[in-house]
């Protein structure tokens, strides 16, 4: 592990915004953050752009970024500490183990902020609109609260409209290019990976929708028949034909 790392590892145990697979959080929020306000989670933060970004724009409302990686979390929970923003908080833990750290409807809003596409189809299950997940957040989204996808990615966008058809989940807002359209001063927030463009697609996709208050119907298999069918993804950028070695004059 690189010496970077490590000092930041070490650097957010300390910080008073950074808390790391804490126990008893379920419904103590408004005590951590000293207030009532709504709270949003940002998932798979990264170094924490929009958490940082919708703090400063909703200062009446409570955000907490979460990720596994402390490293990244680092940069988003010192920008705060140094800007005095007391409005938002970092969680390390994973995904799946929200339940754990929030009670039932105990959030507003979710954002999910170009999470990895996971574009194996053998990893599918990891992409963060599939209902494995779409079930976690039922749990702890309070009903009408609203999840935003913003993703560089053709494929999770397409999936993730995939899995809103067939688990009813009401699409609210659907851009398949904020470029080419207004848009409200919380999608231009950027990230590091939107500056990154990393699938290479020049656009990005958004997403905005809400979930059923009843389960989620069991079509799983007719999902992962959609996802077999996926068109195969183009190589990012085009492949350079092979070198042929010139050959030798003796």
């Amino acid at each position: 592990m690189g010496q970077k790392k490590l000092i930041r590892f070490e650097a957010i145990k300390s910080f008073p915004n950074v808390l790391q697979n804490p126990e008893g959080m379920q419904g103590n929020w408004p005590a951590f953050f000293k207030n009532d306000n709504p709270l949003t989670l940002e998932l798979a933060c990264g170094k924490g752009e929009y958490t940082v970004g919708l703090a400063n724009m909703y200062p009446g409302h409570n955000f907490i970024g979460i990720d596994v990686k402390g490293n990244r979390i680092y940069i988003g929970a010192k920008t705060c500490l140094e800007s005095n923003i007391s409005n938002a908080a970092f969680l390390r833990t994973q995904i799946d183990r929200l339940p754990s750290y929030f009670a039932k409807n105990e959030v507003a809003g979710i954002w999910l902020t170009f999470p990895d596409p996971q574009l194996r189809k053998s990893r599918v299950t990891r992409r963060l609109t599939h209902p494995k997940f779409i079930r976690i957040y039922q749990h702890i989204l309070r009903p009408g609260g609203r999840i935003h996808l913003k993703t560089d990615s053709p494929v999770l966008y397409q999936f993730t409209k995939w899995v809103a058809e067939l688990y009813h989940l009401q699409i609210l807002e659907d851009i398949a290019d904020i470029s080419a359209v207004p848009i409200n001063d919380e999608l231009k927030i950027r990230t590091h990976y939107e500056n990154l463009d990393i699938a290479q697609s020049n656009r990005i996709h958004y997403l905005c929708f809400t979930l059923p208050e009843t389960p989620l119907p069991d079509h799983d298999s007719q999902l992962l028949e959609k996802v077999k069918n996926e068109e195969p993804i183009p190589p990012a950028r085009p492949m350079r034909p092979p070198r042929i070695k010139a050959k030798s004059a003796t």
